[in-house]
């Protein structure tokens, strides 16, 4: 195999046709029938901890929602689907949601699952800690459990977009007795979790894999079918690529195979190249700029740099068309809430004009001023070389960037806890939402020192905060669409953040691994349904 075919990137990517054209999009479903055994062996990148209750972070959901699960789950047009709560009623008056738990449900511990481990993680973790919680949770006054298999949420006002979160991603339960009384944070659970899952935690092998056996008191009869699912870490895409090929791991989440090596996977009789699983996530790969920054307080400047990058040659060049361009802070496929144009759009000639008129004229280098843009060693290829894009971009309207990489937790530290940063990039997750996945980005309340993936450019608008929150708690539809309307407008003018990507995530796996049911969540899916055709 040619390291370098599996490696190009900058301009020679031009030359390459939109992939995500030729290859067409699949469902990871197969026909047949279920084969019990085996050992599903899944590439995802090594997870800091194994709970997504506090921490959003797409590679612990991935391996944490096989052992905990939520309240509910998606399918392919996000609806809401039975999981820890077999039903549920909202009143009339959008005021009280009352979930109806499934009985028989045991920890992996023995001990049985109830309200009260419900009522524990809203109150104690996801409304202190989660970083969406504080804007999902804002409305809860109480949660009652009149008895062990029913929770009744109290709200100060309605909360509309609240089960477009209660999966296994967003409001992943933990158990209250081996929480309550401790350091949520810190507790050792966090790397050995017990939890309700159709897989037992079994090893965590620093660098090399997470080990997960089949739990044989699962709430879904004759289920899991697996007998086992192990992750492995394996951080080179190269490495990754060739293992897939060689047959020596079975599936790769969340875009793993870069773009460019995606025709190596076209053959559908051997593999299958599924575009839903990611859907619930309404992912943008974003800019966001520390607004207590020089230079970059300036709206006008922030406003510059959105025009000078073309999204859709960012699209087609770095991600192969898997993807489109962005041009807003709503996804189009939110299409309740999606607000079409971009006032920010490329333009590079009006963004030399605004920095002119900033003050910063270029000098006899034809160059402005220097800055900074950090993204974390952990993110996909294609969001390391869209850095390079971005570099190439400014340059040509005078700014000089300099691409520091860093590990994941430097990399956190640096932009959340010391805000020692120009610009950042990541993709975020918008959600099915504006209240779960974009308010956290602006809304002041939400600048948290320390807490990742929540306001990190130190953006503050008062009106704005005012727009969301009542936005928030509008429970008629059409006066909610005009609050987020207005809110778009608002951000978009004053461009904290540049939203660039819309992007598509891609599971690429062999065909010997079925899934029975298809889910807009399918990257956190709990794999109960999953098994291995002739299975080793």
């Amino acid at each position: 195999m040619n390291r370098r075919d599996l490696m190009l990137a900058g301009l020679g990517l031009a030359a390459l046709p939109d992939l995500a054209l030729a290859q067409g999009h699949a469902h990871a479903t197969a026909a047949g029938t279920p084969v019990r055994g085996g050992t599903a062996r899944i590439v995802v990148a090594e997870p800091p901890i194994l709970t997504s209750a506090f921490i959003t972070t797409m590679n612990i959901g991935m391996v944490s929602s096989k052992i905990l699960e939520g309240l509910v789950s998606y399918d392919l047009e996000l609806k809401p689907v039975p999981a820890l709560a077999e039903s549920w009623d909202t009143a009339e008056d959008g005021l009280s949601v009352t979930f109806n738990l499934r009985r028989n449900v045991r920890w992996h511990d023995g001990r049985p699952f109830g309200s009260a481990d419900v009522r524990f993680t809203l109150l104690e973790v996801w409304k202190k800690l989660h970083p969406f919680g504080r804007a999902v949770f804002a409305n809860v006054t109480a949660v009652e459990t009149p008895d062990d298999h029913t929770v009744t949420i109290r709200l100060s006002a309605p909360a509309p977009y609240l089960f477009n979160y209660i999966n296994t991603y967003g409001a992943q339960i933990l158990p209250r007795h081996v929480y309550e009384g401790t350091d949520v944070l810190q507790n050792p659970a966090n790397t050995a979790p017990i939890g309700t899952g159709p897989f037992r935690f079994k090893e965590w092998v620093r660098g090399s894999h997470v080990a997960l056996e089949r739990n044989a008191d699962y709430w879904q009869p004759g289920k899991p079918y697996l007998d086992g699912v192990l992750f492995r870490f394996i951080p080179d895409p190269v490495a990754r690529t060739v293992a897939l090929e060689a047959g020596e791991i079975d599936v790769t989440i969340g875009s793993l195979v870069p773009v460019t090596s995606l025709r190596r996977f076209s053959d559908a009789a051997k593999y299958t190249i599924n575009t839903d699983d990611g859907r619930f996530l309404a992912s943008i790969f974003l800019a966001q700029i520390n607004v207590r920054r020089p230079y970059v307080s300036d709206r006008r400047v922030r406003q510059a740099l959105s025009h000078a990058i073309d999204r859709a040659a960012l699209v087609r060049l770095v991600w192969q068309g898997y993807g489109k361009p962005a041009t807003g802070p709503i996804p189009s496929s939110v299409s309740q809430y999606y607000a079409r144009g971009n006032p920010q759009g490329f333009d590079p000639k009006r963004a030399e004009a605004l920095l002119d008129e900033a003050g910063f004229k270029r000098g006899a280098d034809g160059k402005r001023f220097r800055i900074n843009l950090v993204s974390g060693s952990g993110d996909s290829l294609e969001s390391n070389r869209a850095g390079e894009f971005i570099k190439q971009s400014l340059a040509r309207i005078g700014v000089e960037l300099e691409l520091i990489i860093e590990d994941s937790a430097a990399y956190l530290r640096r932009v959340y806890t010391e805000a020692d940063y120009d610009i950042m990039t990541s993709s975020l997750h918008k959600l099915p939402d504006p209240t779960l996945g974009v308010q956290r980005l602006y809304w002041t309340k939400n600048i948290v020192r320390g807490a990742p993936w929540t306001n990190g450019s130190g953006y503050s608008n008062p009106e704005l905060d005012r727009i969301m929150e009542a936005a928030a708690a509008e429970g008629d539809a059409a006066k909610r669409r005009a609050l987020v309307t207005r809110w778009q407008a608002i951000v978009q003018e004053d461009a904290p953040i540049l939203d660039l990507v819309e992007l598509t995530w891609t599971t690429v796996s062999t065909a010997r691994f079925r899934k029975d049911r298809p889910q807009g969540d399918g990257m956190f899916a709990g794999l109960e349904d999953a098994w291995l055709a002739l299975a080793r």
